[in-house]
């Protein structure tokens, strides 16, 4: 349990801009910071950072909250877990009572995995510093590679004994559940029921997610036997998903940043020597085919990619792998080949860092332009495959989203194939239709198989939900889903006059020194709200009243209730702010702000939603007319409503938008 005073301490240290900013590449627009949302594919930035307000929205997808929630979000941490991390940033101890490996296996077991994860890989690097058989073998092996200790440290490099079940013994002694060892594949099971090591006899390389976490293996063996696989990787788990992780990518994100290029290599090696080169912007797929997760993570960062790969044909084909979906996601491809059959490793290690570094400066080249030179090549003047060439270039052309870029490689691509600009238009307008059409196919398709079924005989739209997802959907009182209604957007407009200008002093109401969230809390006093959310968030400003307090804004923000959550953040962001070319002195004109105009949003605010009170009782006494048959109790309800009609309209003319029947 992590003391209540060390999580103060936690919240109160962490800046908004800088936890997001780990994450996300955040450009400066007005006062707020925007980039492209970590929880959904954009390629136009809809996700806002606001500094003063210590929290992040989405206008995209709805993605909102603090510094806390951001990283429980998106690294699907528990909230412990978010808070250490958050400490760890900020250097700040965590208070908390010792527990053995026993009793923290005995948590969750997403967490469960994530101490197996780390207490394996320090149990590599003990193997690796602390044996005989560690440093006579590993240790050797990786400085013969050339790596020097500070890399081998820094990379947290190790080693799997040869003993078949020398890990799994360990770990069991240590109180870890042999299931958890299968579970992140650190040991396989036999026939009989026994496990033994994955990763027996190789070295190892940890896999880290972003915010440093080891999620996952890689061992190379130190064999020279064919039959014996080079690399063993971790299988896939409940903290390890190959598509979605880079390797390297937790050391190299503030260098992707720092210089707007990501470089990406093939291998754990390749890293390593680029590090040790002094060049930290590097990831690798780690051997497998480049994912769309894999890209949308490298677009966190930057728009600008170079591809190093093998000079072999090997190597050249592997840079046409893959990169048509890079071009899609709006990113600038480059590629550069190392020359006589070298890879990033090897040439480093050959001709050193600064020849390295000079190299890799010289020879990019953007990827239209590569793939249209190597293609050629290999057409020997056949006019057939010529043209095949043309149309595959173009198709690469054609998954550009930007068309300033699609016009100067079709400029470009023109003068390389020795053919008019206008045919290659011609050839990529037809791909855009085709491919126009077969996405209207589909849509089709869909769209029939829905219409085949009569709507009474389909499944309920929430059967294919979980439990957990179920519930997240009914967000009102009941199970019931909420509906949004004018006296839902009412009562939330109040409580957005709250959260914004509650500590505001209402300077036209005595001696200007009464706050607005009393005064308005007073004037509505009658009116029941029956939205859940907005209903909590009153009523919490209610009870502090009583105590002559105004609540902080920040406590709705990291509130355990996610629609209380959602409701806070969503009703003081906003994707909207006035451009500095307003209210200057040399046009002359001024806007004014709604800071400037709160008697009048206040104001409006508490007649609207009694004149909708009004409005509500009246249509109730209309019905009780219906049911009514005595001459008296008509007399009565018929005097209630005129009352009403006067109060509505006395309503409506302040608010000088209402016709009143």
């Amino acid at each position: 349990m992590i003391k209540k005073e060390t999580i103060e301490k936690v919240l109160d240290a962490a800046r908004i801009e800088e936890v997001v900013g780990d994450f996300v590449d955040l450009k400066k627009r007005g006062t707020s910071l925007i980039g492209n949302c970590p929880f959904h594919n954009e390629k136009t930035p809809s996700f806002h950072v606001s500094v003063a307000k210590g929290i992040y929205k989405c206008f995209g997808c709805g993605a909102g909250g603090d510094a806390l929630k951001f990283v429980m979000e998106l690294e699907k941490y528990s909230y412990p877990e978010a808070i250490r991390y958050l400490a760890d940033k900020y250097s700040i101890p965590v208070e908390e009572v010792e527990r053995s490996p026993a009793q923290l296996a005995a948590q969750d077991k997403r967490e469960s995995l994530y101490v197996l994860s780390t207490w394996a890989s320090k149990y590599f690097k003990e193997q690796l510093w602390d044996t005989e058989p560690g440093q006579s073998i590993a240790l050797s092996y990786f400085k013969e590679r050339g790596y020097r200790e500070d890399i081998i440290q820094k990379f947290d490099l190790g080693y799997s004994p040869e003993q078949w079940t020398a890990l799994a013994d360990t770990a069991v002694e240590n109180g870890f559940h042999k299931d958890y060892l299968k579970e992140i594949g650190l040991a396989i099971e036999r026939d009989d029921g026994s496990i033994y090591d994955r990763f027996r006899g190789r070295v190892i390389f940890p896999i880290h997610n972003l915010t440093g976490r080891v999620i996952g293996f890689g061992g190379r063996t130190l064999k020279t036997e064919k039959t014996v696989p080079k690399y063993v990787n971790s299988p896939e788990s409940d903290i390890y998903h190959k598509s979605d992780v880079l390797y390297g990518l937790h050391f190299a994100k503030k260098a992707i940043k720092d210089n707007d290029v990501c470089y990406l290599v093939e291998g754990y090696a390749d890293v390593l020597s680029m590090h040790q080169a002094g060049i930290e912007n590097v990831v690798s797929s780690s051997g497998t085919s480049l994912t769309s997760g894999q890209i949308r993570l490298i677009s966190r960062f930057t728009n600008n990619v170079v591809i190093l790969y093998d000079g072999d044909a090997a190597g050249i084909k592997a840079s046409l792998r893959g990169t048509d979906m890079l071009l899609e996601e709006g990113l600038n491809v480059k590629v550069l080949l190392f020359p006589d059959g070298n890879d990033p490793d090897s040439y480093v290690q050959k001709y050193g860092s600064t020849a390295f570094k000079e190299y890799i400066a010289k020879h990019q080249e953007d990827f239209i332009f590569y793939k249209t030179n190597i293609l050629l090549k290999d057409t020997a003047g056949d006019p057939i495959k010529r043209a095949e060439v043309i149309r595959e270039v173009v198709e690469s052309i054609a998954l550009i989203p930007d068309e300033i870029k699609v016009s100067v490689f079709i400029q470009q691509c023109s003068h390389l194939l020795d053919i008019e600009e206008r045919v290659l238009l011609t050839e990529l307008n037809k791909i855009r239709i085709q491919k126009a059409k077969a996405q209207d196919k589909k849509v089709q398709q869909a769209s029939k198989i829905s219409n085949d079924f009569p709507a009474e005989s389909m499944p309920p739209a929430d059967l294919f939900l979980t439990d957990a997802e179920r519930d997240q959907e009914d967000t009102s009182v009941g199970g019931a889903p909420q509906t949004i209604t004018p006296d839902t957007l009412q009562e939330r407009e109040i409580v957005r006059i709250l959260l914004n200008y509650g500590e505001e002093l209402a300077v036209w109401e005595g001696d200007g020194d009464v706050p607005i969230a009393p005064l308005l809390l007073n004037a509505l006093d009658d009116i029941t709200f029956e939205d859940r959310a907005s209903s909590f968030i009153v009523d919490i400003f209610k009870l502090r009243a009583e105590h002559f307090e105004i609540p902080d804004t920040k406590y709705f923000f990291s509130h355990e209730d996610k629609e209380v959550q959602d409701l806070a953040i969503t009703c003081v962001a906003t994707p909207y702010e006035l451009s500095p070319n307003w209210n200057d002195e040399k046009r002359k004109i001024y806007v004014r702000q709604e800071r400037e105009q709160l008697r009048e949003l206040t104001m409006q605010a508490i007649y609207r939603i009694k004149k909708r009170k009004v409005e509500k009782e009246m249509v109730k006494i209309r019905e009780e007319l219906k049911l009514t048959a005595t001459r008296e109790d008509i007399e009565i309800l018929l005097a209630k409503y005129q009352k009403l009609k006067e109060a509505e309209k006395v309503l409506g003319d302040f608010l000088g938008n209402i016709v009143v029947k």
